[in-house]
Protein backbone atom coordinates (compact mmCIF):
# COMPACT_ATOMS: atom_id res chain seq x y z
CA UNK A 1 0.00 0.00 0.00
CA UNK A 2 1.40 2.92 -0.86
CA UNK A 3 1.15 6.85 1.17
CA UNK A 4 -1.01 8.03 -1.38
CA UNK A 5 -3.78 5.22 -0.51
CA UNK A 6 -3.86 6.24 3.30
CA UNK A 7 -6.17 9.50 3.46
CA UNK A 8 -6.26 11.85 6.70
CA UNK A 9 -9.97 12.64 8.24
CA UNK A 10 -9.55 15.98 6.78
CA UNK A 11 -9.30 14.63 3.43
CA UNK A 12 -12.15 12.57 3.77
CA UNK A 13 -14.19 15.24 5.20
CA UNK A 14 -12.88 17.51 1.43
CA UNK A 15 -13.88 14.74 -0.55
CA UNK A 16 -17.45 14.19 0.69
CA UNK A 17 -17.69 17.98 0.51
CA UNK A 18 -16.67 17.84 -3.30
CA UNK A 19 -19.31 14.90 -3.47
CA UNK A 20 -22.02 16.75 -1.90
CA UNK A 21 -21.58 20.12 -3.40
CA UNK A 22 -21.04 18.10 -6.76
CA UNK A 23 -17.32 19.32 -7.33
CA UNK A 24 -16.59 15.61 -8.08
CA UNK A 25 -19.10 12.47 -9.19
CA UNK A 26 -19.23 10.05 -7.89
CA UNK A 27 -19.50 7.64 -11.26
CA UNK A 28 -16.41 9.49 -12.50
CA UNK A 29 -14.78 8.15 -9.47
CA UNK A 30 -16.31 4.82 -10.03
CA UNK A 31 -14.68 5.09 -13.69
CA UNK A 32 -11.12 5.91 -12.33
CA UNK A 33 -11.28 2.78 -10.39
CA UNK A 34 -12.06 0.55 -12.84
CA UNK A 35 -8.98 2.24 -14.83
CA UNK A 36 -6.68 1.95 -12.62
CA UNK A 37 -5.91 -1.90 -11.79
CA UNK A 38 -2.35 -1.66 -11.13
CA UNK A 39 -0.86 -1.75 -7.43
CA UNK A 40 2.22 0.63 -6.67
CA UNK A 41 4.79 -1.25 -5.06
CA UNK A 42 7.77 0.94 -3.20
CA UNK A 43 10.87 -0.86 -3.99
CA UNK A 44 12.48 1.34 -1.74
CA UNK A 45 9.87 0.09 1.03
CA UNK A 46 9.72 -3.80 0.73
CA UNK A 47 6.58 -5.64 2.44
CA UNK A 48 7.78 -6.81 5.76
CA UNK A 49 4.81 -9.05 6.13
CA UNK A 50 4.42 -12.22 3.65
CA UNK A 51 1.05 -13.08 2.31
CA UNK A 52 1.06 -15.92 4.67
CA UNK A 53 1.42 -14.19 7.75
CA UNK A 54 -1.16 -11.67 6.76
CA UNK A 55 -3.48 -14.60 6.69
CA UNK A 56 -2.50 -15.79 10.10
CA UNK A 57 -2.95 -12.55 11.45
CA UNK A 58 -6.19 -12.31 9.80
CA UNK A 59 -7.60 -15.23 11.28
CA UNK A 60 -6.34 -14.89 14.99
CA UNK A 61 -7.81 -11.23 15.08
CA UNK A 62 -10.85 -13.34 13.85
CA UNK A 63 -11.19 -14.97 17.34
CA UNK A 64 -10.23 -11.65 18.86
CA UNK A 65 -13.24 -10.62 17.28
CA UNK A 66 -15.80 -12.75 18.45
CA UNK A 67 -14.40 -12.87 21.91
CA UNK A 68 -14.77 -8.75 21.95
CA UNK A 69 -18.05 -9.31 20.27
CA UNK A 70 -18.96 -11.94 23.10
CA UNK A 71 -17.71 -9.55 25.91
CA UNK A 72 -19.35 -6.23 24.69
CA UNK A 73 -22.89 -7.88 23.75
CA UNK A 74 -23.46 -9.42 27.31
CA UNK A 75 -21.91 -6.36 29.04
CA UNK A 76 -23.86 -3.85 27.07
CA UNK A 77 -26.97 -5.65 26.69
CA UNK A 78 -26.82 -5.18 23.15
CA UNK A 79 -27.07 -5.83 19.25
CA UNK A 80 -23.24 -5.86 18.73
CA UNK A 81 -21.54 -7.03 15.35
CA UNK A 82 -17.29 -6.90 15.38
CA UNK A 83 -15.67 -8.85 12.45
CA UNK A 84 -12.51 -8.55 10.69
CA UNK A 85 -12.57 -5.69 7.62
CA UNK A 86 -8.74 -5.89 6.80
CA UNK A 87 -5.23 -6.65 7.59
CA UNK A 88 -2.76 -4.16 5.56
CA UNK A 89 0.55 -3.42 6.42
CA UNK A 90 2.05 0.64 6.13
CA UNK A 91 3.81 2.90 7.31
CA UNK A 92 3.60 4.13 11.03
CA UNK A 93 3.19 7.57 9.41
CA UNK A 94 0.26 6.91 7.29
CA UNK A 95 -1.56 5.27 10.23
CA UNK A 96 -1.14 8.33 12.30
CA UNK A 97 -2.25 10.67 9.50
CA UNK A 98 -5.44 8.61 9.11
CA UNK A 99 -6.89 8.82 12.81
CA UNK A 100 -9.15 12.13 13.39
CA UNK A 101 -8.28 14.05 16.75
CA UNK A 102 -9.40 14.27 19.09
CA UNK A 103 -9.52 10.09 18.99
CA UNK A 104 -9.48 7.15 21.69
CA UNK A 105 -6.13 5.43 21.63
CA UNK A 106 -4.51 2.76 23.79
CA UNK A 107 -0.83 2.26 24.25
CA UNK A 108 -0.45 -1.38 25.20
CA UNK A 109 2.75 -3.74 25.58
CA UNK A 110 2.60 -7.50 24.62
CA UNK A 111 5.11 -9.23 27.01
CA UNK A 112 7.26 -10.62 26.68
CA UNK A 113 7.52 -9.28 23.02
CA UNK A 114 9.42 -5.69 23.30
CA UNK A 115 7.44 -2.72 22.23
CA UNK A 116 4.60 -1.38 22.34
CA UNK A 117 0.79 -2.03 20.59
CA UNK A 118 -1.50 0.52 20.19
CA UNK A 119 -5.61 -0.12 19.97
CA UNK A 120 -7.45 2.34 18.47
CA UNK A 121 -11.36 3.23 18.65
CA UNK A 122 -13.27 5.18 17.19
CA UNK A 123 -14.93 8.05 18.95
CA UNK A 124 -18.26 7.05 17.81
CA UNK A 125 -17.99 3.47 18.81
CA UNK A 126 -16.82 4.42 22.19
CA UNK A 127 -18.60 7.29 22.94
CA UNK A 128 -21.53 4.54 22.48
CA UNK A 129 -20.58 2.05 24.65
CA UNK A 130 -19.70 4.72 27.63
CA UNK A 131 -23.52 5.79 26.87
CA UNK A 132 -24.84 2.83 27.31
CA UNK A 133 -22.88 1.65 30.02
CA UNK A 134 -24.41 4.95 31.96
CA UNK A 135 -27.94 4.23 30.93
CA UNK A 136 -28.36 6.26 27.98
CA UNK A 137 -29.96 4.29 24.45
CA UNK A 138 -26.06 4.28 23.40
CA UNK A 139 -25.92 7.38 21.02
CA UNK A 140 -22.60 9.33 20.95
CA UNK A 141 -22.52 13.34 20.86
CA UNK A 142 -23.63 15.20 17.82
CA UNK A 143 -19.95 16.91 17.92
CA UNK A 144 -16.22 14.62 18.66
CA UNK A 145 -14.74 15.94 22.16
CA UNK A 146 -12.01 14.72 24.58
CA UNK A 147 -13.01 12.50 26.92
CA UNK A 148 -13.32 13.54 30.82
CA UNK A 149 -11.92 11.86 33.71
CA UNK A 150 -14.69 9.98 34.85
CA UNK A 151 -15.15 8.76 30.59
CA UNK A 152 -11.09 7.71 30.88
CA UNK A 153 -12.26 5.42 33.93
CA UNK A 154 -14.72 3.72 32.17
CA UNK A 155 -12.62 3.45 28.37
CA UNK A 156 -9.62 2.00 30.87
CA UNK A 157 -12.05 -0.70 31.98
CA UNK A 158 -13.33 -1.46 28.90
CA UNK A 159 -9.73 -1.81 26.99
CA UNK A 160 -8.50 -4.22 29.84
CA UNK A 161 -11.51 -6.36 28.99
CA UNK A 162 -10.98 -6.25 25.38
CA UNK A 163 -6.99 -6.85 26.23
CA UNK A 164 -7.92 -10.37 27.90
CA UNK A 165 -9.68 -11.11 24.89
CA UNK A 166 -6.66 -9.94 22.97
CA UNK A 167 -4.72 -12.47 24.97
CA UNK A 168 -6.94 -15.38 25.00
CA UNK A 169 -6.83 -15.05 21.03
CA UNK A 170 -3.09 -14.76 21.01
CA UNK A 171 -2.56 -18.01 22.99
CA UNK A 172 -2.53 -19.90 19.54
CA UNK A 173 0.74 -18.53 18.25
CA UNK A 174 2.43 -16.64 21.75
CA UNK A 175 1.60 -16.86 24.96
CA UNK A 176 1.44 -12.88 26.35
CA UNK A 177 0.61 -10.63 28.82
CA UNK A 178 -0.61 -7.60 27.32
CA UNK A 179 -1.17 -4.51 29.79
CA UNK A 180 -2.60 -1.17 29.58
CA UNK A 181 -0.04 1.41 29.82
CA UNK A 182 -1.66 5.20 28.55
CA UNK A 183 -4.51 6.11 26.94
CA UNK A 184 -3.97 9.16 24.57
CA UNK A 185 -6.56 11.20 22.12
CA UNK A 186 -4.37 13.27 20.21
CA UNK A 187 -2.96 10.66 17.77
CA UNK A 188 0.48 13.25 17.31
CA UNK A 189 1.53 12.72 20.39
CA UNK A 190 1.34 8.77 20.21
CA UNK A 191 4.87 8.36 18.93
CA UNK A 192 5.65 4.31 19.71
CA UNK A 193 7.78 3.83 16.55
CA UNK A 194 9.64 6.17 14.18
CA UNK A 195 7.52 7.35 11.61
CA UNK A 196 9.10 5.65 8.56
CA UNK A 197 8.99 2.09 10.28
CA UNK A 198 6.60 -0.21 9.38
CA UNK A 199 3.62 -2.06 10.84
CA UNK A 200 0.35 -3.98 10.69
CA UNK A 201 -2.88 -2.41 10.70
CA UNK A 202 -5.65 -4.97 12.24
CA UNK A 203 -9.25 -2.75 11.46
CA UNK A 204 -12.46 -4.61 12.44
CA UNK A 205 -15.85 -3.31 11.82
CA UNK A 206 -17.69 -2.55 14.86
CA UNK A 207 -21.51 -2.16 14.99
CA UNK A 208 -23.33 -1.56 18.36
CA UNK A 209 -26.64 -0.87 17.96
CA UNK A 210 -27.13 1.72 15.21
CA UNK A 211 -23.88 3.31 15.59
CA UNK A 212 -21.18 1.86 13.15
CA UNK A 213 -17.30 2.72 13.47
CA UNK A 214 -13.64 0.88 13.64
CA UNK A 215 -11.35 -0.66 15.74
CA UNK A 216 -7.75 -0.47 15.02
CA UNK A 217 -5.07 -2.84 16.06
CA UNK A 218 -1.49 -1.02 14.93
CA UNK A 219 0.94 -3.86 15.52
CA UNK A 220 5.08 -2.60 14.86
CA UNK A 221 7.00 -4.64 12.89
CA UNK A 222 9.77 -4.54 15.44
CA UNK A 223 7.24 -6.61 17.71
CA UNK A 224 6.44 -9.25 15.85
CA UNK A 225 10.13 -10.29 14.51
CA UNK A 226 10.76 -12.67 17.08
CA UNK A 227 8.01 -14.36 16.58
CA UNK A 228 7.36 -14.14 12.86
CA UNK A 229 8.11 -17.69 12.23
CA UNK A 230 5.30 -18.82 13.96
CA UNK A 231 2.82 -15.91 11.90
CA UNK A 232 1.92 -18.86 9.57
CA UNK A 233 -0.87 -20.75 8.82
CA UNK A 234 1.77 -24.26 9.26
CA UNK A 235 2.42 -23.38 12.40
CA UNK A 236 -0.95 -22.32 13.64
CA UNK A 237 -2.38 -26.03 12.48
CA UNK A 238 0.76 -27.90 13.91
CA UNK A 239 0.05 -25.86 16.96
CA UNK A 240 -3.55 -26.44 16.98
CA UNK A 241 -3.08 -30.62 16.19
CA UNK A 242 -0.35 -30.43 19.04
CA UNK A 243 -3.08 -29.08 21.16
CA UNK A 244 -5.18 -32.12 21.32
CA UNK A 245 -4.92 -35.23 23.82
CA UNK A 246 -1.96 -37.66 23.13
CA UNK A 247 -1.45 -41.21 25.71
CA UNK A 248 2.21 -39.41 25.79
CA UNK A 249 0.96 -36.34 27.24
CA UNK A 250 -1.40 -37.97 29.48
CA UNK A 251 1.41 -39.88 31.03
CA UNK A 252 3.56 -36.57 31.66
CA UNK A 253 0.87 -35.18 33.34
CA UNK A 254 0.42 -38.29 35.35
CA UNK A 255 3.94 -38.34 36.30
CA UNK A 256 4.29 -34.63 37.26
CA UNK A 257 0.65 -35.10 39.51
CA UNK A 258 3.12 -38.00 40.93
CA UNK A 259 5.67 -35.59 42.20
CA UNK A 260 3.18 -33.44 43.88
CA UNK A 261 3.47 -32.43 47.32
CA UNK A 262 0.04 -32.66 49.28
CA UNK A 263 -0.45 -32.40 53.01
CA UNK A 264 -1.25 -35.86 54.86
CA UNK A 265 -2.71 -35.84 58.49
CA UNK A 266 -3.42 -38.98 61.31
CA UNK A 267 -6.28 -37.89 63.26
CA UNK A 268 -5.80 -39.29 66.50
CA UNK A 269 -9.29 -38.59 67.63
CA UNK A 270 -11.96 -35.88 68.65
CA UNK A 271 -13.51 -34.43 71.68
CA UNK A 272 -16.14 -31.67 71.89
CA UNK A 273 -15.43 -29.01 75.04
CA UNK A 274 -17.41 -26.16 76.36
CA UNK A 275 -15.56 -22.89 75.89
CA UNK A 276 -15.75 -21.91 79.64
CA UNK A 277 -13.54 -26.01 80.09
CA UNK A 278 -11.22 -25.07 77.07
CA UNK A 279 -10.34 -21.85 79.43
CA UNK A 280 -9.79 -23.58 82.40
CA UNK A 281 -7.33 -26.07 80.91
CA UNK A 282 -3.91 -26.30 82.20
CA UNK A 283 -0.65 -28.07 82.23
CA UNK A 284 -1.48 -31.87 83.39
CA UNK A 285 -5.02 -31.88 82.40
CA UNK A 286 -6.08 -35.16 80.46
CA UNK A 287 -8.48 -34.97 77.74
CA UNK A 288 -10.40 -38.26 76.92
CA UNK A 289 -11.32 -38.87 73.05
CA UNK A 290 -13.83 -40.70 71.47
CA UNK A 291 -11.49 -43.16 69.75
CA UNK A 292 -10.64 -46.13 71.38
CA UNK A 293 -7.54 -47.81 71.37
CA UNK A 294 -8.49 -50.82 69.72
CA UNK A 295 -10.01 -48.34 66.70
CA UNK A 296 -8.45 -47.68 63.49
CA UNK A 297 -7.47 -44.05 63.18
CA UNK A 298 -8.60 -41.61 60.66
CA UNK A 299 -5.96 -40.68 57.43
CA UNK A 300 -6.64 -36.88 56.31
CA UNK A 301 -5.53 -36.25 52.61
CA UNK A 302 -6.40 -32.59 52.20
CA UNK A 303 -9.57 -31.88 53.54
CA UNK A 304 -10.99 -35.42 53.03
CA UNK A 305 -10.43 -38.97 54.87
CA UNK A 306 -9.09 -41.13 52.17
CA UNK A 307 -7.73 -44.11 54.72
CA UNK A 308 -7.94 -45.85 57.80
CA UNK A 309 -4.79 -46.92 59.68
CA UNK A 310 -3.40 -48.32 63.21
CA UNK A 311 -0.42 -46.66 65.11
CA UNK A 312 2.71 -48.07 65.66
CA UNK A 313 6.13 -47.56 65.49
CA UNK A 314 8.86 -48.08 62.98
CA UNK A 315 12.53 -48.16 64.31
CA UNK A 316 12.21 -44.97 66.46
CA UNK A 317 9.77 -43.46 64.49
CA UNK A 318 6.22 -43.45 65.61
CA UNK A 319 4.14 -44.73 61.99
CA UNK A 320 1.03 -45.94 61.05
CA UNK A 321 -0.37 -48.73 58.97
CA UNK A 322 -2.86 -48.40 56.37
CA UNK A 323 -5.69 -50.80 56.88
CA UNK A 324 -8.48 -49.68 54.97
CA UNK A 325 -9.23 -47.73 51.61
CA UNK A 326 -11.80 -45.01 52.17
CA UNK A 327 -14.04 -44.84 49.23
CA UNK A 328 -16.94 -41.66 48.83
CA UNK A 329 -19.14 -41.72 46.02
CA UNK A 330 -17.35 -40.01 42.84
CA UNK A 331 -13.60 -40.39 44.92
CA UNK A 332 -13.53 -44.15 44.06
CA UNK A 333 -12.15 -43.01 40.89
CA UNK A 334 -8.86 -41.02 42.53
Amino acid sequence: MSGSDVMSQNEIDDLLSALSTGVVSAEEMRVEQKQRKIKVYDFKRPDKFSKDQIRTLYMLHENFARLLNTYLSAHLRALVHINVASVDQLTYEEFIRSLPNPSVIGIFNMRPLKGNVILELNPNIIFSVIDRLFGGPGLPPAKPRSLTDIEEAIVRRVMNKALEAFQEAWKQVVTIEPRLEAIETNPQFTQIVPPNDMVVIVTLQTKIGQVEGLINICIPYLVLEPIMSKLTTTFWVASSVSKQEHPEHMQALQRKLSRTLIPMTVELGQITVMVQELLELAVGDVLQLETKVEDDLSVIIGHKEKFRCKPGISGKKVAVQISQVVMEGDDSDE
